[in-house]
């Protein structure tokens, strides 16, 4: 069996085809640890880290940070016994991956296959001398000696003699040419002379900067353009034209165009939540509903609660008390918590209570499982995790998935209310705005109260207008007074 395994992508979530690669964790010639994490990988989901499947040391890193892998591809080669010496090359050409080895009576079967399909051996198709069977381009042994094809000189271009005022010093009563290194030269796109040694992302940068790559002497190998000779070139162009442009601030005119845009990649977390954002908007019909809440009381408990001995380390915000008034009126209307099946309506007798979480990469849904069974401390607890894991990016894509109602706080951001999206197979989500002092008639007088407004969407399909209502105001009627509803409806 082969030292040298390849680890593969896996499979981090349900639906999910490709990962972006973040970040590796080792690197070439570290020794590594069996579960010990090696990369970070971004799905359309979370990013989440990947543990090493064996211990020993790393060989090699297939894909660089930034790129973007297909489940079931190798991204590391790993060493498992690195102790035992030099590897044999055979092993090195041919390193074992996390599928399964054919076993001998496949191998045999494949070898006698009927005469029609035989192949030569070594092409695609073919049984190879070590008994694998070819399927890609170039796998198994050469039957031929390499060779290199020659390269071909550049064709060479004529150069323009150049004008004696311009480019020339008089010696003698004639002009003779100066010589000069000029600056490599920037088009509008690469020219068509001699072919040019560089890699596909090089010429890409090249095409991308203007850079004609014809012109620029290649500091790789055999000769070959680098980014950094792109680089250079573009640095020293600028240099070169900078002198020869005097722009005065009162003449200079407005310019619109691809050098002054930002191009942001949709991917990951952003390209999931824009296409469930779609799906839902143009699927479910939306219902909005507001009620603007006098939450004095419920600003007065939180002090009192922040004050108990056994809640001083415990972080307390008027988000806990709305999740719970949202956990109180779903008992009250459990139709709420459902979703549209088609053909029926399934409702769930279990809240996967969802706290929509702005992060760097986008806006996600992590849920609380069974939230409708913890207790205000246990709830507390939960809520703190969970902002926590996700402002770390650490969100797993279990967490995400299994939603059944949500909760998004704009508030936090200093905004009053606004209408939600459902998330896809949710029949509802509350807004929370921001809590406000204003005046407030209290009591026959207009007085300072503490204030917010929410904002209920729900699928009307599902929930008509009587049912989202009573809804909403159960959830304004325990904020205004949530002592008195704690006692009344548990």
């Amino acid at each position: 069996m082969s030292r040298i395994k390849e680890f593969n992508l896996p499979d981090l979530g349900e639906g999910l085809t490709e990962g972006e690669i973040l970040a590796w964790l080792v690197k070439v010639g570290d020794v590594i640890e069996l579960n010990q994490p090696i990369v970070e990988v971004e799905t359309a989901k979370a990013a989440v880290e990947i543990p090493a499947k064996w211990a020993g040391e790393v060989r090699s890193i297939f894909h660089p940070e930034g790129s973007t892998v297909e489940v079931g591809t190798p991204i590391i080669a790993i060493d498992t016994d690195p102790g035992a010496g030099p590897v044999p090359e055979s092993t090195t050409s041919a390193a074992t991956s996390d599928l399964p080895t054919p076993s001998p009576a496949s191998l045999a079967a494949v070898q006698i296959a009927p005469p029609e399909g035989m192949v030569e051996p070594g092409l695609i198709g073919g049984v190879t001398p070590s008994g694998r069977t070819a399927v890609l381009v170039g796998y198994g042994p050469r039957t031929t000696p390499a060779k290199r094809r020659p390269r071909r000189p550049p064709t060479p271009t004529p150069t323009p003699t150049p004008a004696p005022a311009d480019h020339g010093v008089v010696v003698g009563g004639k002009s003779a040419p100066v010589a000069t290194n000029p600056a490599p030269r920037v088009h509008d796109r690469p020219s068509t002379g001699g072919p040019v040694l560089a890699k596909p992302p090089v010429r890409k940068l090249a095409k991308d900067l203007g850079v004609d790559l014809g012109a620029l002497v290649g500091s790789g190998p055999l000769g070959s353009i680098t980014r950094e000779d792109v680089q250079r070139a573009v640095v020293a162009s600028t240099v070169v034209a900078e002198p020869l442009t005097v722009t005065s601030p009162a003449t200079s005119a407005a310019s619109f165009g691809a050098d002054r845009e930002q191009r942001i990649p949709v991917k990951g977390v952003r390209k999931l939540t824009a296409e469930n954002m779609s799906r839902s908007a143009f699927t479910a019909p939306h219902v909005t509903e507001f009620l603007t809440v006098d939450v004095t009381r419920t600003m007065k408990a939180l002090d009192r609660l922040r004050e108990r001995r056994d809640w001083r380390d415990v972080r307390v915000s008027p988000l806990l008390l709305v999740a719970k008034a949202v956990l109180l009126a779903v008992r009250r209307h459990p139709m709420v918590n459902s979703t549209w099946a088609g053909d029926e309506i399934v409702v769930k007798e279990y809240v996967n209570l969802g706290i929509a979480a702005a992060t760097e990469r986008g806006l996600i849904v992590p849920n609380i499982k069974d939230a409708g069974r913890l207790t205000l401390r246990e709830l507390a607890d939960a809520l703190t995790g969970l902002v926590q894991t996700a402002k770390a990016g650490k969100t797993s894509p279990a967490d995400m998935s299994g939603g059944t109602l949500t909760i998004t706080n704009v508030g936090v951001f200093g905004v009053d209310t606004g209408t939600p999206i459902l998330p896809p197979g949710e029949s509802a989500i509350l807004a929370f705005g921001a809590v406000r002092e204003l005046p407030w008639v209290h009591k026959g007088k207009v007085r300072p109260r503490q204030v917010t407004t929410l904002g209920l969407s729900f699928d009307h399909r599902i929930i008509d207008g009587e049912l989202g209502s009573k809804f909403l105001r159960d959830i304004g009627d325990f904020l205004a007074d949530p002592e008195a509803a704690l006692l009344a409806w548990t």
